[in-house]
């Protein structure tokens, strides 16, 4: 038995646990294939602070279930020495230790997809990309699974290419491809939503031409600041590692030093709990006194992380994206305070868009008065994300701007929708269960590290910190949609009493011409001046 004991690499690993990345079945293995691709481009565009041009295509090829994916951006490209670690190795990047904002967070995405193209197809992925002093390169990519390191098979130096930087990523797999929910055409719309600063070409099967959506903001997102980690969200075991390796020679510079919102008299507050003194060393500090170190830590009133490492959408974005992809009567739009989870930073934001049932709208123009206007049709996509009335709403869930489209039913974003009480807000719902009307709920958290329920990043985990900021921001927008549906129906009701009236008024004169026997010219008068009255009353 010991001679058949061997070490497992990591692609290996995954290579037989596939699904853990969210290559489940053929037609999420699209999704996430691009899902990936899609966002490395968006980050590697807002970091060099460019506006993203991407283009995303989807050919078919002869085989019914083979497809070649082509995922391209006008970022600032990779340098030649970088691209096949980064396209051919698993658990490589530079997001892991960071403590900032980002989309990638493990390193892991891209070279998975490469992965699975490999084993479904037996083809790597082709890599071209071009920084903006060099030339452009030209990679094919092969995964060593037992040794989790490239193979090149390709080394090409391009004399010319159509872009002046960027990278272009392209792939062979074994797929399927689907309209509607959770599909790759829902994907890019709501990426659209979400990042309303980039403008995305997509061609899919099917289509006669690309679809272009268009960017509605022109202002790249402020990239955040990288922090030091919080003492509230180090671990026993960390904080020995940290201990073991810093380069602080007395325990009270580490403290300071390492972690962010510890300042000297912090530092001298939890050393003094901890049984030990200023000048201790760290690397010598045993795991009894490092134990204490860590609960005096844990007791000590330490200020919340800056949030300077978030890059929230905002309010103006978030109602960009939903006007550009949604035909919606009204939007309500609500930003939580930043909050802390694990000593970790975040921010929840929700929007909400809501559409009234029927084409028939009500309006108050600006002189006060009643009319109806005919709802606008959505003619720039048959698909629009506002549901019917008598269905369940829609949830777009984010994390860093990405859309989350799998695993709905287990992510904490969803329990906290139930768990609104929207009947409070006009909408139907019953007990248990999502609430009913033609609306979108969006609900994005930015955080330095997202508690995703696995590595495949389909769902936020419920930490109760997390689901108490969405479930205020979800009432705060909740209360501004109430108000405006209330609004309507006070509207409505009027302008059902008022059409009774109108109806009547000619018989009214009618009557008074009989009455009083004047002339049809002042019977006119009379009905004129009766409405003249019912409109001043109900103006004052």
């Amino acid at each position: 038995m010991g001679k058949a004991q061997r070490e497992i690499s990591i692609s290996e690993f995954f290579a037989k646990n596939r699904h853990l990345l969210g290559f489940d079945n053929k037609q999420k293995a699209l999704l996430t294939t691009i899902k990936e691709a899609v966002d490395n481009s968006l980050d590697a565009c807002e970091e060099a602070g460019i506006l993203p041009d991407l283009v995303v295509e989807i050919h078919q090829l002869e085989q019914d279930d083979r497809f070649r994916v082509v995922v391209q951006d006008n970022g600032p490209g990779i340098v030649r020495a970088q691209i096949p670690n980064i396209f051919g190795k698993l658990l490589y990047g530079s997001k892991f230790h960071s403590r900032r904002q980002s989309r990638g967070q493990q390193g892991i995405g891209i070279s998975a997809a490469g992965l699975y193209g490999q084993m479904t197809t037996g083809k790597g992925p082709h890599i071209i990309s071009k920084t903006i002093r060099g030339k452009a390169h030209h990679f094919a990519i092969q995964m060593d699974s037992t040794k989790n390191k490239p193979l090149i098979t390709k080394d090409d130096e391009l004399a010319e290419w159509h872009l002046k930087q960027g990278t272009r990523f392209e792939i062979e797999i074994e797929a399927s491809y689907k309209r509607g929910l959770r599909s790759v055409d829902d994907y890019i719309k709501q990426t659209a939503v979400s990042n309303p600063h980039a403008s995305v070409t997509y061609l899919a099967p099917g289509m006669e031409e690309a679809r272009l959506y268009e960017r509605a903001s022109d202002v790249v997102p402020e990239r955040g600041e990288e922090i030091k980690p919080h003492p509230y969200g180090v671990e026993l075991g960390e904080l020995m590692k940290m201990l073991r390796n810093t380069n602080s020679r007395w325990l009270s510079g580490f403290l300071q030093e390492e972690f962010c919102r510890v300042g000297p008299k912090v530092a001298k507050t939890i050393i003094a709990a901890a049984g030990l003194t200023e000048r201790s060393y760290p690397s010598r500090i045993a795991r009894e006194e490092a134990d204490s170190l860590y609960r005096a830590i844990q007791a000590a009133k330490i200020s919340a992380p800056p949030t300077t490492c978030l890059s929230p959408i905002g309010e103006e974005r978030i109602l960009d994206g939903l006007q550009k992809e949604t035909d919606a009567d009204f939007y309500a739009i609500a930003t939580r305070p930043p909050s802390v989870y694990r000593g970790n930073p975040f921010q929840i934001e929700v929007g909400i868009a809501w559409a009234k049932p029927g084409n028939d709208l009500l309006d108050v123009d600006t002189s006060g008065r009643i009319t109806k206007k005919k709802k606008k049709k959505n003619t720039a996509d048959t698909e629009n994300l506002l549901g019917n009335a008598d269905e369940a709403v829609r949830v777009l869930r984010f994390a860093n701007r990405v859309p989350l489209l799998s695993q709905q039913s287990s992510c904490g974003f969803t329990k906290a929708v139930i768990n609104t009480a929207w009947k409070n807000y006009g909408l139907s719902q019953s007990r248990g269960a999502m609430p009913v009307g033609s609306a979108v709920i969006l609900i994005h958290m930015a955080s330095v590290w997202v508690p995703f329920t696995s590595e495949a990043k389909e769902a936020i985990a419920p930490y109760n910190e997390i689901l108490k900021e969405v479930k205020l921001a979800l009432q705060e927008a909740g209360r501004k949609l109430g108000q405006h549906i209330r609004k309507g129906k006070r509207v409505a009701q009027e302008f059902e009493k008022r059409s009774y009236i109108e109806s009547y008024l000619p018989h009214v004169g009618i009557g008074l011409q009989e009455i009083l026997g004047i002339t049809d010219v002042q019977r006119e008068d009379v009905v004129e001046t009766l409405r003249d009255s019912m409109e001043t009353k109900r103006k004052i």
